[in-house]
């Protein structure tokens, strides 16, 4: 017998943990455990900093202590990241999805851990725009650290995430 993909619940997971070559740099962050989670979910990809308008290969952004996104260069980009925020909720609410599997630590995605804004790799808790939209909305989040492989947990992620 064969499963129909519409009765899977559905996840909204960060483009480039599929495979898409969406990041900053231009590549892909491919996740073994997120690509798992087709055998048991629909998976839908988004990168929410295109969903935006931003270009691929883009300059490196983080978001800043005071809300805002900026790039290593200072240019602000948070009416971009904002849009893909808004593009990224509608999405998941227009499907229906049970969840979303974000990139740790990007300044659009990073569910519970960004950086902090000096460009230093410096970690400090917070959201990321697009995480911080979809948790305002109610979508259980995730980070592609916070799985086990092919499993979608019941639980909250881990302190500190």
């Amino acid at each position: 017998m064969i499963e129909r993909s519409e009765a899977k619940p559905v996840l909204v997971v960060s483009a480039c943990l599929l495979g898409v070559r969406c990041n900053h740099r231009g590549d892909a962050n491919p996740s073994a455990a997120v690509a798992a989670l087709a055998a048991t979910h629909r998976l839908i990809g988004v990168c929410p900093e295109t969903a935006g308008g931003l270009a691929t290969p883009r300059p490196a952004a983080e978001r800043q202590p005071d809300g805002t996104v900026r790039t290593v260069d200072g240019a602000d980009v948070t009416a971009a990241f904002a849009r893909g925020a808004e593009a990224t909720v509608a999405l998941a609410r227009g499907v229906g999805a049970a969840g979303a599997v974000l990139k740790a630590r990007s300044p659009s995605c990073g569910p519970g851990q960004i950086y902090d804004g000096s460009f230093a790799k410096v970690r400090v808790a917070g959201d990321g725009v697009t995480a911080a939209a979809l948790r305002a909305a109610g979508v259980a989040l995730r980070s592609e650290e916070d799985l086990e492989p092919g499993r979608w947990p019941a639980s909250p992620p881990p302190a500190g995430r």
